[in-house]
């Protein structure tokens, strides 16, 4: 072809009359021009070729997103509905399928009122309104499936949005209210079990604290009843002197002979002292009561309610308990006097007790090696709480162990020597029984600190 365009040229120029020399030249452009030409047609080619490979490319990736897609909608356990903005159905899911018993085919361009039931014609004329708004809806309704039999259902509607961000429909979502209920069913019963084994857990724990503290409340109790035991000695002997004094008075004895025996017997000194007597003992009785009541207060704290108690007392019993217990005794410093005007406040006194024991006992435990052991009770207030700090000068808490301390079954004692979860137990009852907080930090020269900050009234 290059051949036949070269003779044509060749005979245009001769009968131009132009020169060998001039011919030459328009031959070269002639040349140069049809090379530009296919190296321009080289290089279209290439193009083409390049845009056939990305439009391959983004068709595959097309398949590959409408595959995708396609396998999330099918394998959804939740019912889904797209529609227009004028709520014209355009596209179900496998699951609504199933559970309605249509076609995807029988239901695109159908209006949501063909699945809904009539009852709901109002809130669907709402829809494209809602969705405009941009606000979401999310209620319960009645769908009918290809038997014209009503399923209830929970279902969400919300906007669909173009690639411009521009409103171009509405996605409805849904689950079968039977199943909802089931689950919310299971959901309750697994939340009931765990209140029981939180329960017991606590329980466990204060039986075992309670264990620990068997010493200390022994000794709690062996001082009044000594005391009364002692007060009924001397009064059982004063019954002796008295039936015999009253005898010699029945038997009408001779007024010098009663005056001698009264004498003898001591009766004016008895009935002075009988009071005393009488008084104490009450006095040793009612304590004795009292520590019961408190034993009762540890052990059952459920059962009582939010009731206005003086802090400092408890604060008071909580290490007498523990520190009688002990094996080894550290010195207790109470930053308060026992005097000292009453703090009042109101809140679960047996929660309370049970915190201030499982603190105590932990600040005992960490004590273990040091050469002077002490703790100190420290208590600030503000306005609407106080803030009880119990501190011990022991080794303190490594900083990895700080922010597990209060983790169930974390421990760094020895084996055997303790659960885990008398801290933990400690944070659940300071934190969701008493409305307040439980705070670890290390002192800045030795040991560490822990402060249960307590609400002054709790709301109920």
């Amino acid at each position: 072809m290059n051949n036949h365009l070269t003779e044509n040229s060749t005979r245009l120029t001769n009968l131009a009359g132009l020169s060998l020399e001039m011919q030459q030249q328009a031959r070269r452009a002639d040349d140069q021009a049809w090379i530009e030409v296919i190296q321009h047609m080289d290089e279209i080619y290439a193009d083409l070729v390049k845009y056939q490979v990305d439009l391959e490319e983004k068709n595959s990736a097309l398949e590959n997103a409408q595959k995708f897609i396609q396998s999330i909608l099918s394998s959804m356990s939740d019912l889904l509905i797209v529609c227009d903005i004028n709520g014209n159905i355009q596209q179900v899911n496998q699951a609504l399928v199933c559970c309605l018993g249509f076609e995807c085919s029988n239901l695109e361009g159908k209006s949501l009122s063909y699945i809904f039931s009539d009852k709901h014609a109002p809130m669907i004329a709402d829809f494209p309104e809602h969705i405009r708004s941009g606000s979401i809806i999310d209620c319960e309704v009645d769908l009918i499936n290809m038997k014209k039999q009503t399923v209830p259902m929970a279902i969400n509607c919300s906007a669909r949005f173009d690639h411009k961000n521009r409103i171009s429909g509405m996605v409805i979502t849904g689950r079968p209210l039977g199943e909802l209920r089931t689950a919310y069913a299971e959901l309750q019963q697994a939340h009931e079990e765990l209140q029981t084994t939180q329960t017991q857990l606590i329980q466990s724990e204060k039986m075992a604290s309670l264990g620990r503290l068997v010493a200390g409340v022994a000794h709690e109790l062996n001082n009044p009843i000594s005391f009364l035991f002692a007060n009924m000695h001397v009064m059982k002997s004063y019954q002796h002197k008295l039936k015999t004094y009253l005898a010699a008075i029945h038997q009408q004895e001779s007024t010098n002979k009663i005056k001698s025996l009264r004498e003898k017997l001591n009766i004016d000194h008895l009935l002075f002292d009988m009071e005393p007597l009488v008084s104490g003992s009450m006095e040793g009785a009612e304590r004795v009561s009292d520590i019961v009541k408190n034993l009762q207060k540890f052990t059952t704290p459920q059962k009582q309610k939010m009731q206005s108690f003086n802090i400092l007392k408890v604060i008071e019993r909580a290490s007498s308990w523990v520190m009688t217990a002990a094996q080894t005794k550290p010195q207790l410093i109470l930053n308060f006097q026992k005097s000292e005007t009453a703090l009042m406040i109101n809140n679960n006194e047996g929660h309370i007790h049970q915190i201030l024991i499982n603190l105590f006992q932990n600040a005992i435990d960490a004590l273990g090696h040091s050469t002077e052991p002490e703790i100190s009770v420290n208590i600030t207030q503000d306005k609407s709480h106080i803030n009880i700090h119990v501190m011990d000068n022991g080794h303190g808490i490594k900083p990895e162990d700080i922010s597990k301390i209060f983790d169930p079954f974390f421990t760094t004692k020895a084996v055997g020597s303790g659960t885990g979860l008398g801290l933990y137990i400690s944070y659940g009852l300071a934190t969701e029984q008493c409305q307040g907080d439980l705070i670890v930090q290390n002192n800045t020269e030795q040991g560490c600190e822990f402060i249960l900050r307590l609400p002054m009234e709790v709301s109920i």
